[in-house]
């Protein structure tokens, strides 16, 4: 038996990186001999319920460290993760960094290790929007400057980052570690008639038997301008005349509805609130949907890989493939492009699409594979 000779401390901060970390410590401990893994979760996600759900769901190990930063501004946020953070680097002297996608998690931790020279690994880099009012853009942008290997999930990351001055060989595409997850567990998703059947209230669970529509709204472009937020619920009441709703309610979101004296705009008896869905619990309402209305990135790659039309309430995405070649289509939140979109996938079933390069569920293989030849070269 070999020795270990790569000590990776895998970092994970939000719902998003659960998802994605799953598939890869799983892959890790197939390759226990020669790569060390340490599980680090640094407590952005702050609703412990929800964390163990996902944990629970996916197999996930319990984390070995847990920062227990909860929330705050992006600044005050990011600041805590840094500074309890880089305590451990001194303490375990990991031979490199993980970190995933885009959240405060990813540049906070990704920043410490940077400067005190220990390798970064960046999965799901090179992503762009070319918005940088979004938080996640600069995330995203800064991430990938400071990383050592880049791991990309469709061709065109690979075009930003060239562009962007990074090395062609710290680049390498792999797939995408969201679909790894999603077909693993796919034969695993809750069916979602239980949830409509226990709704109570005047929901009549045989609408939604007949078809549905899944709605998620989270962005704070979305949901924390009264004028655009009102606006999408106005707009949902109207789809909700042709399409039942299944709407399961972000925490923000829900408290900006309140804010905002919005509720009165959801109740309907063809609109089904729900509280934040466990990961299985949301696979099989994707799975069965006719379509989705989102402002999600995940949601719009899971909805390409499911066939399932996506109808996304942003004016931009970092996940173009899923334009080009998937199911999404992106409007924005102008009322008359989301009542034709969804008038066209309720008519002829909207885009077909087709499942991405390398979304075939082996894209952790493929990062495992590199991280042991990179580690050997170094």
């Amino acid at each position: 038996m070999s020795a270990i000779i790569t000590n990776i401390l895998c970092v994970v901060g939000a719902r998003p990186n659960f998802m994605k970390i799953a598939p890869i410590m799983r892959v890790f401990k197939r390759h226990e001999t020669t790569l060390a893994a340490t599980l680090l979760h640094t407590g952005q996600h702050y609703d412990a319920a929800m964390k163990k759900s996902f944990f629970d769901q996916l197999h996930i190990p319990e984390p070995d460290i847990d920062l227990g930063v909860g929330s705050g501004s992006h600044a005050l946020q990011t600041a805590e993760i840094m500074r309890r953070f880089e305590p451990v680097l001194d303490d375990l002297k990991p031979t490199a960094v993980l970190v995933l996608g885009d959240v405060n998690s990813t540049i906070s931790c990704a920043l410490v290790a940077v400067k005190k020279g220990i390798p970064v690994i960046h999965v799901e880099a090179g992503l762009r929007s070319y918005d940088r009012g979004m938080p996640e853009e600069v995330n995203r942008v800064l991430t990938d400057q400071i990383s050592d290997l880049l791991f990309t999930t469709e061709r065109g990351a690979e075009a930003n980052l060239l562009r962007e001055g990074i090395a062609a060989e710290r680049i390498h595409f792999v797939g995408n570690v969201m679909i790894d997850t999603l077909r693993y567990n796919l034969d695993r998703a809750i069916e979602p008639m239980a949830l409509f059947s226990s709704a109570g209230g005047e929901i009549e669970p045989e609408n939604f038997s007949a078809g549905y529509g899944l709605v998620t709204l989270h962005r704070p472009s979305n949901v924390d301008n009264p004028a655009n937020l009102k606006c999408l619920l106005t707009e949902l009441r109207s789809i909700s005349d042709r399409l039942p709703l299944a709407f399961p309610v972000h925490p923000r979101t829900a408290q900006r509805i309140k804010e905002y004296a919005l509720e009165n705009l959801l109740n309907s008896p063809r609109i089904l609130r729900l509280p934040p869905q466990g990961y299985l619990e949301m696979l099989g309402l994707m799975r069965h949907a006719k379509l989705i209305l989102t402002d999600s990135g995940g949601i719009q790659e899971e909805t390409t890989a499911l066939g399932v039309p996506c109808i996304t309430l942003r004016e931009n995405t970092e996940r173009p493939i899923t334009v080009d070649e998937g199911t999404n289509t992106v409007v924005g939140t102008d009322p008359e492009k989301i009542r034709t979109c969804v008038g066209e996938v309720l008519g002829s079933g909207g885009k077909q699409g087709r499942v991405p390069e390398y979304w075939d569920g082996r894209a952790a293989e493929r990062i495992a594979e590199v991280i042991i030849n990179w580690a050997q070269q170094r």
